[in-house]
């Protein structure tokens, strides 16, 4: 098939004859070429990787989550690290844990309210300043924005190693309707077929 161009319809009108099963073989290579370049081209699905537990940085990743899959944008955010322990429910542990995850358990106490501010945060004071101004501009808040994420099919993957490194149990965290678990390969799988990939 090398070096074979294929006939143009000016070609055919001036008496060029192309046997059929040679017309056959280009259309063959021709959608083979089509499906290799479908295969290179990203889809229209967004990875965000989220690492930070953090209140503001939070309400970042879900503000930019929720907007890009209203636009029609599959989303998946990877959480990892510190993210994990944001996704606790408040309430006891979960039972046969160790000394050390207890210890973790205790440091990174869950609820979606306890998230502190990366900046000023002030002892809890810069966080209450920022809650009340939000409510007063109507700017959801973080409970409000995962509500509108799993409305929207946003899909949540947590990091397996990150719960066991830091004792979380799966029966710990929020109820979500779109939650997986996976490893760094699940994340890389989803975000080699999207066309942006952020880290927050």
């Amino acid at each position: 098939m090398a070096g074979q161009t294929i006939a143009t319809g000016r070609e055919l009108s001036a008496g060029a004859r192309v046997a059929p099963d040679v017309l056959v073989d280009r259309v063959t290579a021709l959608e083979d070429r089509l499906a290799r370049l479908e295969q290179r081209t990203p889809r229209d699905q967004l990875t965000l990787v989220v690492f930070s537990g953090e209140l503001d940085r939070l309400l970042a990743a879900f503000v930019i989550a929720t907007g890009a899959a209203a636009f029609g944008t599959q989303v998946a955010m990877f959480f990892t690290f510190w993210a994990t322990a944001a996704l606790k429910k408040t309430g006891r542990q979960g039972r046969g844990k160790t000394l050390v995850e207890r210890v973790f358990g205790w440091m990174l106490r869950g609820g979606l309210r306890r998230c502190k501010l990366s900046r000023l945060d002030m002892l809890g004071l810069g966080r209450r300043m920022m809650r009340r101004e939000m409510a007063r501009k109507n700017v959801a808040d973080l409970p409000e924005l995962i509500e509108t994420a799993a409305d929207l099919g946003v899909q949540i993957r947590v990091c397996e190693m990150s719960l066991s490194l830091m004792g979380i149990r799966r029966e710990e965290l929020i109820d979500y309707p779109h939650m997986e678990f996976c490893g760094v390969a699940g994340m890389l799988d989803h975000a080699g077929d999207s066309h942006a990939t952020l880290f927050i």
